[in-house]
């Protein structure tokens, strides 16, 4: 019961199931401890469901004192010492964490008539049941809970594996992702319906229509964005936005750089002020890329003249007005 229990620690800490803790071998620290003396133990977890080649894997955790991770290998070292120690002598190289001295001696089974390795599934059912589990062997249930529940993240699994495998099937999960899910939808709508791609695409350039930075423009007197005399006093940017725009494939390669400007910006901005200067740009452009499609977009990005270059540089920096 003891090994058990320190088998349901390791799985409750680390994510681990039955099968990696059984065959644990025993961690062993880093030879400098740093100046700090925490000790960094390396874990090696061997995964057989997994393809040729990709069965093993390794965890460093630390010792940084009481409620570390690290601590409790080194409190589980501490409590198999003694009997890893006796197995040595009797096996040397057998190189496991969990062993332990049974009061039943028998052959056959472990080393020698005393001493067993690891934890095996009738093992984990007994302790279910004597500790009160609802259904069997606390590690399957247990290790959805701290992955899907408490880690919130892959348990050595791939994320497409932790995804399918322990959250979708989740009750919990599911119940606690619906109103996150529903709030996205209708964040999502709500942006649709306030931020779209006004202007109008044309197969080619409209006569009588003025050049802009993004667009063409069929009127700059009678916009929606008219300033004090009259004339259209909006950023260039507004016009993916306006209805006297026109867009046709001379704009496209420029158009697609902005996108992939902006995109860019986001993963470098606070994400409050990139919504207020981009934001709506940004979305405009996404509809544009969806109206022409992938292949056209992708193909208009593979086409980006310095000229372009040049020009939404100076878009963006401020370097254009109206």
């Amino acid at each position: 019961m003891e090994a058990t229990s320190l088998g349901v620690l390791l799985m409750a800490e680390f994510g681990l199931n039955l099968a990696v803790i059984h065959t644990l071998p025993v961690p062993r620290a880093s030879a400098d401890s740093g100046p700090d003396g925490h000790p960094t133990y390396r874990l090696e977890l061997v995964k057989r469901k997994r393809g040729s080649g990709q069965h093993h894997e390794t965890r460093n955790v630390t010792d940084l004192g009481a409620g570390s991770p690290g601590r409790l290998i080194t409190q589980a070292l501490a409590a198999t010492r003694f009997a890893r120690e006796a197995v040595e002598g009797l096996a040397p190289g057998t190189n496991r964490l969990i062993i332990w001295r049974t009061g039943t001696p028998r052959r056959g089974t472990g080393v020698g008539a005393w001493f067993r390795l690891g934890i095996g599934e009738n093992s984990a059912a007994h302790w279910g049941r004597l500790a009160g589990v609802a259904v069997g062997s606390p590690f399957r249930r247990g290790r959805r809970t701290v992955n899907v529940v408490e880690r919130r993240e892959p348990g050595q699994n791939s994320q497409d594996t932790h995804d399918t495998t322990y959250v979708m099937p989740d009750a919990r999960a599911r119940e606690a992702a619906a109103p996150v899910v529903a709030a996205a939808a209708e964040a999502a709508r709500r942006q649709a319906e306030q931020v779209v791609l006004a202007a109008e695409l044309h197969d080619a350039p409209v006569p009588g229509d003025v050049a802009t930075a993004t667009a063409d423009c069929r009127g700059f007197e009678d916009g929606p964005y008219s300033g004090p005399d009259g004339r259209c006093g909006a950023s260039f940017l507004a016009c993916l936005g306006c209805t006297n725009a026109r867009i046709h494939p001379g704009h496209h390669s420029r158009l697609a750089h902005l996108h992939h400007a902006l995109t860019n910006l986001r993963s470098a901005m606070n994400p409050t002020l990139w919504q207020a200067d981009w934001g709506d740009t940004h979305a405009r452009l996404e509809h544009l890329s969806r109206l022409i499609g992938p292949a056209a977009w992708t193909k208009a990005l593979s086409e980006v003249t310095d000229d372009d270059w040049d020009l939404i540089d100076d878009l963006l920096a401020g370097g254009l007005s109206a």
